[in-house]
């Protein structure tokens, strides 16, 4: 191993002093692939090496508390990189097919790290075939997607390989999180001496969403006049606060009826109290073409069966009786999907991108469709595929969901949007990114 080091290490320092100023476009994407590439197989054998040193204790013979202490020592490194090192090391050699996948540079040390990850958080009543296949699956993925994307795969990896098994555990893990996560709620208002108030806290998913979404019309750039205007005065918002002093949000209880919410609590239920009027009034601006709503989409039969999450446009999911809680004074659309997610029809389009269509494009885009894009639907805006000056009608086949800076990249350079034998957004990149012209997806906003 010595010897094939050296000659690594000799051959590394050729291509440090080759200029790369000679080499074409392409040529040069080539080599930075490769250089890619060989830096994670490296990784694999760095990691190797760290597992073969851990097992041996040699770090706590050399009067090191541990490998990630000695590590950042003799690396001179940071101690949470030296962390995460030994931590990866260790869960290889208990996956030695992710190791070996590494190894081949088919997957990278991000990737690697996720898919430990996710095994690791697999319930125990898995099972090692399960957990086998579900390593394998998630190698798979990772040949298509990158760490952020592989990461939302990895927590619903059961679904793919058990979805019997994945039904009941899921149901059972987000009950149990949305339990802890209500009961931990709180908000906190803490002034200094400056003059400013430092705002701090927790709210459970559902609440999040509700404060997010009225919010966000009013923290979008050039929303500053529209957000001045809106707000109420100091005796507006003690007079509403002073109306719903309940024991839970929402309800009015009698003045002897003890409290037994912190005030933290208190002051979190106050926020979204506070925002849900917003959004139930019409004062707030529109957000991306339309008011500014919670949008929940469930299969209405799992609704009327009490059974089935609720999905949140942010990806986040809610239990069923949540779902039906807010379904009681909620405005229900029906939506068509066809058997692989596939949008087929929602409601009724008008001329303009908004209303019924842009909550179609929120439901098969879920975001901006350009390659790479993480950016959200509410700040995103409908486009035309085929430009309404040139004909092009306002439907679903002749829309697509982009952010402010793509919707510009789409009108003002070469890139061509089209809609796949699937009815989903693809991007054709302009001869200059790839002669080949081969279409893109985008997958950051993929929901396995």
């Amino acid at each position: 191993m010595r010897t094939a080091l050296a000659q690594a290490e000799r051959a590394v320092a050729a291509c440090t002093d080759a200029p790369a100023w000679p080499l074409a476009d392409a040529e040069l994407i080539t080599a930075l692939d490769a250089t890619r590439r060989l830096r994670e197989r490296l990784m694999a054998v760095e990691l190797y090496l760290v597992r073969e040193l851990d097992a041996r204790a040699v770090p706590t013979a050399h009067g090191a508390s541990s490998t990630a202490v000695w590590l950042r020592e003799h690396w001179r490194v940071g101690i949470r990189s030296a962390k995460q090192t030994v931590e990866l090391a260790r869960s290889l050699d208990r996956l030695p097919a992710t190791a070996e996948a590494l190894a081949a540079g088919t997957v990278n040390s991000e990737q690697a790290a996720v898919i430990a990850q996710a095994l690791a958080e697999l319930p125990a009543m898995a099972g090692l075939e399960t957990a086998a296949k579900a390593e394998a699956a998630l190698i798979g993925f990772a040949a298509q997607f990158d760490p952020s994307v592989l990461r939302r795969f990895g927590e619903r990896i059961l679904t793919h390989v058990a979805p019997d098994l994945a039904e009941e555990h899921e149901r059972e893990a987000l009950a149990e999180h949305e339990e802890r996560a209500h009961a931990a709620r709180t908000l906190t208002l803490t002034p200094d001496r400056s003059g400013r108030v430092r705002l701090t806290g927790w709210l459970d998913t559902e609440a999040a969403a509700v404060v997010t979404a009225a919010l966000d019309p009013l923290t979008r750039p050039g929303a500053f006049d529209l957000a001045r205007a809106f707000l109420p005065t100091s005796g507006d918002i003690a007079g509403d606060l002073s109306t719903d002093g309940g024991v839970h949000a929402g309800a009015r209880s009698p003045e002897h009826v003890r409290d037994l919410r912190t005030a933290g609590q208190r002051r979190a239920d106050a926020l979204t109290g506070i925002c849900r009027r917003a959004l139930a009034s019409s004062e707030l601006p529109d957000n991306g073409g339309d008011r500014p709503q919670l949008v929940i989409t469930v299969d209405y039969d799992d609704l009327a069966r009490r059974t089935g999450a609720g999905l949140l446009d942010n990806g986040a999911t809610l239990t069923p009786d949540t779902v039906r809680r807010i379904a009681c004074d909620a405005q229900v659309i029906p939506a068509v999907l066809g058997g692989d997610g596939q949008l087929l029809d929602l409601g009724r389009t008008r001329r303009l991108i908004t209303g019924a269509l842009r909550r179609a494009l929120v439901l098969r885009d879920r975001g901006c469709a350009f390659p790479g894009c993480d950016r959200p639907p509410r700040w995103c805006q409908g486009h035309h595929i085929r430009h309404w000056a040139d004909g092009g009608p306002t439907d679903l086949d002749n829309a697509v969901l982009l952010c402010g800076h793509h919707h510009r990249v789409i009108h003002h350079e070469d890139w061509r949007v089209q809609l796949g034998h699937d009815r989903r957004p693809e991007f054709i990149p302009p001869s200059y990114v790839d002669a080949a012209r081969r279409p893109r997806r985008n997958t950051f906003h993929l929901r396995p």
